[in-house]
């Protein structure tokens, strides 16, 4: 009975981690099923926090994030999304660290980003500061709906061209031929569910194509005219959607229906299908900031010298990392890697100087925070060393100064195996050293 009572318990201390938010708190909980109808179509201010169940800060937010809602309670919607759960949201508002705090107002479409305080009245104050400025737009006569045209707001919020036309002539050719991945709606125009259907596909159709520049598409079949390609698939209901990729047979779309559902399984296809991000030599401050100014983590290798190590076992650092930015590529982090020596002042901030080589830290360039990996440059030790950092775990260390270091520009590495430098050669045959042999020594 104890164990099974432990058991319980355990579960229960899990699901309270989890559950930051109840049906008997006024945070309202948002998902890509809700949202659209909930926030979108909303004329009602938002606050709205993204979070993941394992942030140490999130977790610290959710009192306060509670007592925000109830004191705001009929004047401003606050809402909260697990982002680690539901990623097609936060990737489409562009949270890349937790918790994130954004407010959607007048223009639905370009939500702020909250900067205030995390107390609760830090963030009541926040709110009505916002609120009044947007009554005092609509006074002005300023627009004071959700920035959708009477088009959009119908649920159409997507560019028709975005969402492409397929025929049994074009078929063949921009679906099965193509190197882009494709959900493929098949559908009837006397479909009630087709029409219901249509506003969300369009819009997850732009979104996609945005998101995966244009990696993944959406296609739509009128299965009535197109009966060719259509009884090709055994199409029998509407609508019926579809997966194709390249080379394979296709499944069948097992996910949601509204426009979140769709465009997170999107995600998830470009993310299965898409290639390793490129792990860069860092050679001049540009390097470092294209890749991690955009990204939440960038995980940064030092290697040792070439001399050290020849072509062949850098090649073989490189082929770890290069694994491991594959297995976690879903991530999306930038992968970065300098030699011993080169870039001494990242390394100086890093506290790796001079020793301790290959070593490796992963950053975070807008807290100017990092952590170090202490197990062993493999696939094994990095993925430890990654997996904790991906649950919130691991020690983490401030940059020294509190900004980036200095970086230096350097060359490119060739390839090739170093090269020792090539010492000056003296020619010692004018010298006359026997008279100093013959010295005695003082």
């Amino acid at each position: 009975m104890r164990p099974l009572l432990l058991g319980v318990l355990g579960c229960t201390l899990v699901l309270s981690v989890q559950a930051f938010y109840s049906a008997g708190d006024d945070v309202v909980e948002l998902t890509p099923s809700n949202f659209n109808r909930e926030v979108i179509q909303s004329d009602s201010l938002w606050l709205i926090e993204f979070y993941a169940p394992w942030c140490g800060h999130c977790q610290s937010l959710t009192a306060d994030w509670k007592k925000t809602a109830t004191a705001l309670k009929g004047i401003v919607k606050v809402g909260a999304v697990d982002a680690d759960q539901h990623k097609s949201l936060g990737g489409q508002y562009g949270v890349k660290g937790f918790p994130t705090i954004k407010i959607f107002g007048a223009n639905k479409n370009k939500p702020e980003d909250y900067q205030g305080g995390r107390s609760s009245q830090a963030i009541v104050d926040g709110a009505m500061n916002t609120l009044r400025t947007l009554v005092k737009d609509r006074l002005s006569g300023k627009s004071g709906s959700s920035g959708y045209s009477k088009q959009q707001s119908g649920g159409g919020s997507g560019r028709k061209e975005d969402m492409v036309e397929l025929t049994d002539d074009n078929f063949d050719k921009l679906v099965l031929g193509s190197d882009e991945v494709w959900l493929v709606e098949f559908f009837a125009p006397w479909c009630g569910h087709c029409k219901n259907l249509e506003p969300e596909w369009a819009a997850a159709a732009s979104a996609v194509k945005e998101q995966t520049k244009g990696k993944v598409r959406l296609g739509a079949v009128d299965a009535t005219v197109h009966q060719a390609v259509s009884s090709r698939y055994g199409i029998r209901g509407f609508p019926t959607i579809k997966i194709f990729r390249k080379g394979e047979e296709p499944e069948d779309y097992q996910g949601g229906r509204s426009r979140g559902d769709i465009i997170e399984r999107a995600l998830d296809l470009f993310s299965e299908n898409a290639s390793p991000p490129e792990t860069l030599e860092i050679l001049s401050a540009d390097v470092l900031k294209n890749t991690c100014e955009d990204s939440q983590l960038c995980i940064i290798a030092v290697l040792p010298h070439i001399l050290d190590t020849g072509a062949s076992g850098r090649n073989g650092y490189l082929e770890v990392m290069t694994k491991m930015a594959d297995k976690y590529k879903k991530k999306m982090w930038g992968w970065l890697w300098t030699e011993a020596g080169a870039q001494m002042d990242l390394e100086s901030s890093l506290g790796i100087g001079g020793f301790g080589y290959p070593a490796m830290a992963a950053i975070n360039t807008r807290k100017m925070k990092f952590a170090l990996l202490k197990g062993s440059f493999s696939e094994t030790g990095i993925h430890e060393f990654l997996r904790e950092l991906s649950v919130g775990r691991g020690s983490t260390a401030t940059f020294g100064g509190g900004s980036m270091p200095k970086i230096h520009t350097v060359e490119a590495w060739d390839g090739k195996d170093g090269q020792l430098p090539v010492e000056e050669e003296y020619d010692l045959s004018d010298v006359d050293l026997d008279d100093d042999f013959d010295k005695d020594e003082l």
